[in-house]
């Protein structure tokens, strides 16, 4: 990996990593379905020069529907899902529970798509469901009610399954489409779907300037900009080294509530933390633990 690749992965960690930041700074005054929406409608106005091509044009005719129930999967949905848990999370945790996608996905492949797994990927499984459980069960009553701490925690659990159903669909019906189309034309489906709730549920008192100013970071930031960031990484280095950045974005979350909104990082958080990027290393094949060595020969004829 050139420096340049690994300085921009960097920024790509501490971009989506802010993501959490500006819906923590916006979701109160927005509510979770407005801020959803101004997100998807902004990311889209900013990747329209992206649609001047007449490929991805003549893609997203033909793979329409696909691309939308991805925009619906991967944006729309956990968009509301964060968004919503964003009025009562710290934006830090919520980051933590952004790292789980990779353990859902294979998960679902095992149980219900036959996919096998070996055994640190199986051990990984268990690592990374362990620090969820303890992640949930040592952050209930972070001092915003126990109860409304654990439907914003199942928000971000049911962003993750969306994503895992995004993952596996796009592979199945969406290989020979480029990346950068699907990505563009899911922001554009995502706007469609949010625009008639966002006008229903706009805010009746008007948001600060502090807050427009976290939507449109929100927006043309952590979604346009990082797709295009992302997607160019895909195709200069590859994805197993691309997915780097999923133990880039719970770092800088913590980090960036920390700095700026002067968050606390709890014995749970931290716990969950590692135990959640362990199991990911793990299930995701970037840490390989060394095999036993085999027995020689002449103790296997004995045995």
């Amino acid at each position: 990996m050139k420096k340049s690749d690994a300085v921009e992965l960097l920024l790509l960690g501490a971009i989506w990593g802010a993501s959490f930041l500006f819906m923590r700074m916006g979701a109160n005054e927005f509510g979770g379905m407005a801020l959803a929406g101004v997100r998807a409608i902004g990311a889209t106005i900013c990747s329209i020069p992206l649609l001047f091509s007449r490929r991805r044009r003549i893609e997203l005719r033909k793979h329409w529907f696909s691309v939308a129930l991805i925009g619906l999967a991967n944006s729309a949905l956990p968009f509301v899902f964060f968004s919503y848990a964003a009025q009562s999370l710290p934006s830090g945790l919520s980051a933590i529970f952004d790292a789980i996608a990779p353990l859902l996905v294979a998960a679902s492949g095992w149980l219900w798509l036959g996919e096998k797994l070996d055994a640190p990927r199986v051990s990984g499984l268990v690592i990374g469901f362990a620090g969820v459980v303890w992640l949930i069960g040592g952050s209930i009553g972070f001092g915003h009610g126990g109860a409304t701490a654990v439907w914003a925690m199942a928000a971000c659990v049911a962003a993750n399954v969306c994503y895992t159903f995004g993952a596996h669909y796009s592979h199945r019906r969406l290989q020979e489409v480029s990346p950068l189309t699907v990505a563009t034309g899911s922001q554009m489906a995502a706007a469609v779907m949010l625009l008639p709730f966002t006008i229903w549920l706009w805010p009746a008192k008007s948001p600060s300037t502090e807050a427009w100013i976290a939507a449109i970071g929100l927006a043309a930031i952590c979604t346009s900009l990082a797709y295009i960031l992302f997607y160019g990484l895909l195709a200069r280095i590859g994805s197993a080294k691309s997915m780097a950045v999923l133990y880039l974005i719970p770092v800088f979350g913590v980090l960036w509530g920390a700095l700026f909104l002067h968050e606390r990082i709890t014995l749970p958080m931290a716990g969950g933390c590692i135990l959640i990027l362990l199991g990911v290393a793990l299930t995701t094949g970037m840490l390989h633990p060394k095999a036993a060595p085999a027995e020689p020969a002449s103790a296997v004829e004995k045995a």
